[in-house]
This record gives C-alpha cells, sequence and structure tokens, in this order.
C-alpha cells in the first residue's frame, strides 16, 4: 500500500517518484506515466493516495497442443457405452502433449506469442508470475527458465515466482499481479501472469477429462478488462480431494465425487461471499437489490469438464433462488421450483431432482451466458490452472467488441486441496476500431483456426505416447521422444535432459 503523508509537500515528492520509472525503459502507450487516478483518504488528518485506474487485462494469449483424440473414438478404444465421454462429460476433444513438451516448453511458447503478437519490448514487464502445478523440479521454478527470454533485452529486474495450489495457482497470481500494480512497489511496467499445465492421468475412467495448454496475460492500468476492485469472494479449506503426493509420477490420486462435493460447496460460499460485497457497494451508492446471475452478462467457470460447468451455473440459480424472500414459482425463471423452497444448500450435492430442476430452469441463462465460454475446453480438455481463462479466451474469440463493450464476466476459480474464489472483470465501453478491447478481441479471432489446424491421433497412438510418457517423464540422459515436425510454428520443446537433468529447450522456427 501507499504510505499516507501527512503534508502536502511530501506527498508531491513521493507523488512525482512512483511517477518515474525506476530506471529507463521503453513503455508502450498503455502505461503512460500520468495514468494515476487521485481518490482522497482519511488517515488523522485528510490525506490523498494514488491509485492507477481499471487495472486488469490488457493482452491474453493461449497455447494447446498441436495434436488431439476424438472422444468418440477414445469412447469405442476403450470400449464404454456411447456418449460417456461426449454426453456424460460434455468433451468432443481433448488435447495432449508427446514427452518433447513439459510445463517450461508451453510457458516459453505461451510468453514469446504475447510478446511478440502484441509488440512489446521485452524490458516493459516488471513482474512475471507463473502459476502451474506440474512440478518437474522442486527447487527451480518455471518463472527461472523463462528468464532466459529476457537475456537479449538485459532486464532482470523482474519480480514474481511461482504459485502453487491445484488449479488455482493462475488465479492467485493475477490477483498478485492486479496488487502488484495498485501498490507502492509498482515501478510503471507491466506484469505478466503465466498459467500452464499438463493434465494427464492414470489409464481409466478419469483419463478423458486431461488436457493440457497455457495461457499468458498482460496486466496494467486502463485495461480493457478491469478486475472490479473490492469484489473477490474466496473459500479455502483444507481436503484431499485431488492431490499429488507421488513426485516421481504425473498421475493425481482423486476421489471424483469429493471433487465436486467441494467444487459446489466452494461455488455456494464464493458466491455468497461476492454478492454481500457487491451489495454493500450498491448500498453505499444508494442502491437496494440483490445481487443474482442476471447482474452478470457473462458467466464463467473453472472448466474439469464441461457438463459440470453447465451444472454450476444451475446451482447459482439455486443460489439465488433460495436467497429470494419470495420467489415467483408461477411464471418466470423460477417456474414450477416451489417444492425445493425449503432446501439447504449443503444437502444438494448429489440430489438428482434437484439438480435435473435448476438445470432446466437455467437453461436459456447457460445458453447465453455461459455456454459459449466452454469452446476451448470442449476441444482441448481441462488444462487445470490455464482452464477458466481458456473460457475467458474463448468468450471473446467469439463475441464481437460491440458486443462486450460494459458487460461484466463473472469468474469462478477452483482449485482443489482446496482454494476458490469468485471475481468479475468489467469489460471497457469503449469499442471503438484501435480501441485496446477491440484489439484484444481481434488478437483471439483466430482461436478456431487453430483448433482446426491441429492433428486427429487415434486413440490406439494416444494411448502409446501417453505410455512412453509415463515411462520416460524421469529419465535422464536422454533426448526425449516426439518429433518437432508435428509442432506449432514457433512452438519451444524439450531438446536434450544431460546427465545432472538439466533441460535444454530450443523453438521450432516460425
Amino acid at each position: 500500500m501507499f504510505r499516507l503523508f501527512s503534508n502536502t509537500k511530501c506527498f508531491l515528492q513521493m507523488k512525482r517518484a512512483l511517477q518515474r520509472p525506476l530506471w529507463p525503459v521503453r513503455l508502450p502507450a498503455v502505461v503512460q506515466q500520468n495514468s494515476f487516478s487521485i481518490d482522497s483518504v482519511h488517515h488523522q488528518t485528510q490525506t490523498v493516495s494514488s491509485w492507477p485506474k481499471d487495472v486488469g487485462i490488457l493482452a491474453l494469449e493461449v497455447y494447446f497442443p498441436s495434436q488431439y483424440v476424438d472422444q468418440v473414438e477414445l469412447e469405442k478404444y476403450d470400449g464404454v457405452e456411447a456418449g460417456k465421454y461426449t454426453v456424460g462429460l460434455g468433451q468432443k476433444q481433448m488435447g495432449f502433449c508427446a514427452a518433447h513438451e513439459d510445463i517450461n516448453s508451453l510457458c516459453l511458447t505461451v510468453v514469446q506469442r504475447l510478446v511478440e503478437r502484441s509488440h512489446l519490448s521485452w524490458d516493459s514487464i516488471g513482474r512475471l508470475e507463473v502459476g502451474t502445478e506440474t512440478i518437474i523440479d522442486k527447487s527451480k521454478a518455471v518463472k527461472t527458465v523463462l528468464m532466459q527470454l529476457f537475456e537479449d533485452s538485459g532486464n532482470t529486474d523482474i519480480e514474481g515466482i511461482d504459485t502453487t495450489n491445484a488449479c488455482y495457482g493462475g488465479t492467485a497470481s493475477l490477483f498478485n499481479a492486479a496488487d502488484w500494480v495498485e501498490s507502492s512497489s509498482w515501478d510503471g511496467r507491466y506484469a505478466l501472469v503465466v498459467c500452464g499445465d499438463i493434465a494427464v492421468y492414470a489409464t481409466g475412467n478419469a483419463r478423458p477429462t486431461g488436457g493440457a495448454g497455457a495461457v499468458a496475460m498482460l496486466v496494467g492500468p486502463n485495461a480493457p478488462l478491469a478486475l472490479e476492485r473490492g469484489l473477490r469472494g474466496t473459500h479455502m479449506e483444507h481436503v484431499y480431494d485431488f492431490y499429488k503426493p507421488d513426485l516421481a509420477s504425473e498421475y493425481p490420486m482423486v476421489d471424483g465425487q469429493l471433487s465436486i462435493q467441494c467444487y459446489f460447496r466452494s461455488l455456494d460460499r464464493c458466491y455468497a461471499t461476492y454478492r454481500k460485497k457487491i451489495e454493500s457497494q450498491w448500498q453505499k451508492a444508494g442502491i437496494n437489490k440483490p445481487c443474482t446471475l442476471e447482474d452478470f452478462q457473462f458467466m464463467i467457470f473453472h472448466t474439469p469438464f464441461c457438463k459440470l460447468v453447465q451444472k454450476s451455473l444451475a446451482r447459482m440459480l439455486l443460489n439465488d433462488f433460495l436467497a429470494s424472500p419470495k420467489p415467483n414459482t408461477e411464471s418466470g425463471i423460477y417456474k414450477g421450483l416451489k417444492d425445493f423452497g425449503n432446501v439447504k444448500l449443503e444437502e444438494t450435492y448429489s440430489s438428482k431432482e434437484v439438480d435435473k430442476a435448476f438445470q432446466k430452469a437455467s437453461q436459456e441463462l447457460f445458453r447465453q451466458k455461459t455456454q459459449p465460454s466452454l469452446f476451448l475446453s470442449a476441444c482441448n480438455g481441462n488444462m487445470y490452472t490455464p482452464s477458466v481463462y481458456g473460457c475467458l479466451a474463448s468468450l471473446l474469440a467469439q463475441f464481437s467488441a460491440q458486443q462486450l463493450a460494459g458487460s461484466r464476466i463473472g469468474v469462478f476459480s477452483y482449485g482443489s486441496g482446496l482454494a476458490a474464489s469468485m471475481f468479475s472483470l468489467k469489460v471497457s465501453q469503449d469499442s471503438a476500431l484501435g480501441s485496446p478491447l477491440e484489439k484484444l478481441v481481434s488478437s483471439l479471432s483466430d482461436l478456431e483456426a487453430r483448433l482446426e489446424s491441429r492433428i486427429c491421433v487415434p486413440p490406439e497412438k494416444f494411448s502409446e505416447i501417453m505410455k512412453l510418457r509415463e515411462d520416460t517423464h524421469h529419465l535422464v540422459d536422454h533426448t526425449p521422444h516426439g518429433s518437432k515436425d508435428d509442432l506449432f510454428p514457433g512452438t519451444w520443446y524439450l531438446e536434450q535432459v544431460d546427465d545432472k537433468n538439466r533441460r535444454k529447450y530450443a523453438r521450432k522456427p516460425v
């Protein structure tokens, strides 16, 4: 936080110091030295604090593997009933990595893509934090591997490190980046948030819920997607629903039913806290109304599998229904739900009757607010930490800047173990050609074409690749299996692991 000063002269001296970069850097137009807004605060005597305005996401880049397995074909190969993966889970395809891609290569690729496509200078970044649960070294952070991208620029003054808790690390990193920009430590440069994971499971019914990918987000002031200040609802507790105690294996220990129950419980509590905070803000502004799903133009979720997200939106409607003092069950969205007026949230986690009724009632809300965000998840699978931000990318890729302008995007992030938060992004009103919002939306317009350019791999070959990855995961002094010819142009890959377990990376030419 900014220090508070009791006299104007002292404040002005500090204000000038904060607005001046600590060392010469070339700042792009988005980060201007005069981008601070002034708010009044009181501490003994009246003082003034500087806040950067509309801190949030300026640019976003997505990377996913160049190969996938079709879920219909995987159903046949696994000998399960038709529709178990495609209807029961809501999945169409699943991206996966061969042994020559690891968490470091995924993050190298997505960071380089974002910086190059956004025409940034490497010295304009002052903080870089990585959210991941894919651990290949118990000491050396992925962030330190990414520092090789900055070598030519000479920029080593970059704060941040890795953050880990299942699928929540990316959200924690985003919060930390925004807090840094709004703090007295900010030197005027951008923050870069990187989320990346490789989600793989042992052979069995969990394997179809895998996936892989990475997302990079540029964070700074005057953003087209601003984090709404003071609107975070968080829930954390100790539970073993999904965890990875075997450090020699990529595979997790999973209690599927418990994990879904934890997800729903976290959603209930985060939503309740978020509503309390936004309603408090509204009351101070003279607005007396309850917060409901209608206050979000879009609602996106961490997506282990797409069907769970549909159930989650229905659960938010259940929360709205139970919080309403006199819900109209004769007409409107609550029509026919009279019998559920006295249910208790904690007793409905596994209730098929409640689930079915509220999924039906929320069907149109789901189609409007959430279904477009599942485009990447349905085609690539669960990316763990980048999952909810892949949903954000999907949303931005399927709507125009004009359609998105002024909207509120609700975000629910969940990580097993557990840590969860609900927050919201406010989209800029400015959707004009060349505006930051229009540029952000345009940068993701190739998402569908990139997905269609991937290679479809038969289930038999997919299983062979997964077995080879399992057998070679911790080998030393070897060249990982996989052809760089199968990778997208510009992709980083693991070239060699030496006899001291040091990893060397190379980049496929663009």
